[in-house]
Parts: structure tokens; C-alpha cells; sequence
């Protein structure tokens, strides 16, 4: 089984704003599945925080997905959705758009991974 999906490979998702999908998208990362569903959304000011939600728990489930691009600011809409994903697969990453950089202290996978470690240990 773990050469038949080495074979096939897994895909990036990505929920964030124009700039940001549109960047990913000229990388290559994007891809519709057999059910005509893409593993990318574009977030606006028009954008209801059900449907990134529901976009998120969508990528959750798929199985061809390994990880979940997120801008922050977004990810800060459906905080109680990502911090209910304990799941190492698919990893969640938040990253900085274009207008909010990116700040270190909201990230709930970021603040995990922290208390995972002792900084003494690190050094």
C-alpha cells in the first residue's frame, strides 16, 4: 500500500486569498478529483465562514490530500475547526498572505509542536 500511493502521490490543498492560490496554482498544486471537486479555494471578502469551514473538513476527508495550506488570517475564522485536528495527516500549515504576515503566537499547530519540546534541550 505505501508504494501504491508513492506511485500515485498525494496532493497539496490550499485555502487562502487570490494572490495566494493563484501563486499555487502556477507551481502546479492544483487538481480537481474525479468528482469534479478542486483541492484549492479562493477567499474573499464575500466568502462565508461556513463555506471555508465546510471547504476545510472537505479536505480533511479526501485521502489523496497530505496537507492543507491555510493563509492565517483565514485559519483564524475556523480556529475551533483547526484546533479540533489532532490528525498528523494531512498536516495543517498556516502561512502569511500578501496583507497579514505572519504571526507566530496564533498558531495552534505551531504552539503544539512547542509544547512538545523542552527550548533547554534544543540547544
Amino acid at each position: 500500500m505505501a508504494l501504491h500511493a508513492a506511485i500515485k502521490g498525494k496532493l497539496i490543498s490550499v485555502i487562502g486569498d487570490e494572490d495566494t492560490c493563484v501563486g499555487f496554482l502556477l507551481g502546479g498544486v492544483g487538481e480537481i478529483n474525479k468528482n469534479r471537486h478542486p483541492n484549492f479555494l479562493v477567499v474573499d471578502k464575500s466568502t462565508a465562514v461556513s463555506e471555508v469551514e465546510e471547504c476545510f473538513k472537505r479536505f480533511m476527508k479526501r485521502d489523496d490530500i497530505d496537507i492543507i495550506l491555510i493563509n492565517q488570517n483565514i485559519a483564524e475564522m475556523i480556529r475551533h475547526v483547526i484546533d479540533g485536528h489532532t490528525s498528523p495527516i494531512p498536516a495543517v500549515l498556516e502561512i502569511p498572505s500578501k496583507d497579514h504576515p505572519y504571526d507566530a503566537s496564533k498558531d495552534s499547530i505551531l504552539r503544539r509542536a512547542k509544547g512538545m519540546f523542552n527550548p533547554d534541550e534544543l540547544m
